[in-house]
């Protein structure tokens, strides 16, 4: 069985409390979207990759299936599996099937999902160390002690790096590449802009589903701040919205309200006129020229990638060489 973990305590919720406080007194309201995953927002996006409109997970974990034989002749056994924001580890099996990894570390800001997920894939492989994290990947963290010493693998699916802007996920890869050290891989997932194999309209379905899912996923942040933080919010006030912003790249995805609305959160007044938004993600898509240029300045070089027949998406395995990360 894996090593278990606490789940996410004080900090964690002192940290949503902070950001909701500082967020909503912005002339632009935002809740930053690491905030979306409690265990309700994971099992909500869980519920999310198995929707018809949301083609990224099914086409990359289609890729990783292509091409996980490939990634394990490049990297070579023994090296231990980082996995950044490993969610449900539902695509994990793919890659660690053919690596022979010495041990898996699934790092996590969710930490009863976390759990939860590292005891199933406990029974899928009984002999591989298992050693969950609870942290928020875009902030600094440990890994554990048990594979200070072994050559690693990062694992990054989910196109997540997407939610970042160009600068802060350049930041977040260098910050990828220190931790995970010399001559460390990385297995990262790339939803790619719109273009000949994508609509900007099967974009946006995949961001506002008919089946409303995303749309709960989305003011789950609402139910959030009414159980965690006294809240008041009227949740029925608020709608989603999804939009592709063709001048940034970026999937926008707001809470919009449908009217006036007035509420409480962690003891202050807060008002939105009709109309007015609560910006709760950003899904940045990318071009191959893009992604090369983002691996160069972040200290990483791309060995392979693979994309589907479609082009919707690509699986890139990139190296950091010892002093290839410039200060």
């Amino acid at each position: 069985m894996p090593d278990m973990v606490e789940p996410a305590g004080p900090a964690t919720a002192d940290a949503f409390a902070r950001a909701v406080l500082i967020g909503l007194r912005q002339p632009q309201k935002v809740i930053p979207a690491r905030f979306f995953y409690d265990e309700a927002g994971s099992a909500l996006f869980e519920a999310i990759t198995q929707l018809p409109e949301y083609y990224p997970t099914r086409t990359e974990a289609a890729i990783l299936a292509d091409c996980a034989a490939a990634i394990a002749a490049a990297v070579g056994p023994g090296r231990a599996v980082i996995e950044y924001g490993s969610g449900s580890s539902a695509k994990t099996p793919l890659l660690l099937r053919p690596l022979a990894a010495a041990a898996y570390v699934p790092v996590d800001i969710s930490g009863e999902f976390l759990n939860q997920s590292a005891a199933a894939l406990a029974v899928q492989f009984p002999h591989l160390p298992i050693l969950p994290v609870v942290a928020d990947f875009t902030r600094p963290f440990a890994l554990p002690a048990q594979v200070a010493a072994r050559p690693r693998l990062g694992f990054f699916p989910g196109s997540t790096i997407g939610n970042l802007a160009p600068g802060a996920a350049i930041d977040l890869l260098r910050g990828f590449a220190s931790l995970l050290g010399p001559e460390s891989w990385l297995v990262i997932g790339f939803d790619l802009a719109p273009g000949a194999g994508k609509s900007v309209a099967t974009l946006e379905a995949a961001y506002d589903d008919a089946a409303g899912v995303t749309a709960a996923f989305n003011r789950n942040l609402l139910h959030r701040i009414n159980r965690e933080l006294a809240g008041t919010v009227r949740v029925d006030d608020f709608a989603h919205r999804a939009v592709w912003n063709a001048a940034l790249g970026r999937i926008e995805m707001h809470l919009v309200a449908r009217r006036d609305t007035q509420f409480t959160a962690a003891g202050q007044n807060f008002r939105l006129a009709a109309g007015e938004t609560i910006h709760t993600e950003n899904s940045h898509k990318w071009t191959p020229a893009e992604i090369r240029l983002m691996a160069h300045a972040s200290g990483w070089t791309p060995a392979h990638a693979w994309t589907d027949n479609a082009d919707r998406f690509t699986v890139q395995l990139w190296r950091h060489h010892d002093g290839a990360l410039q200060p």
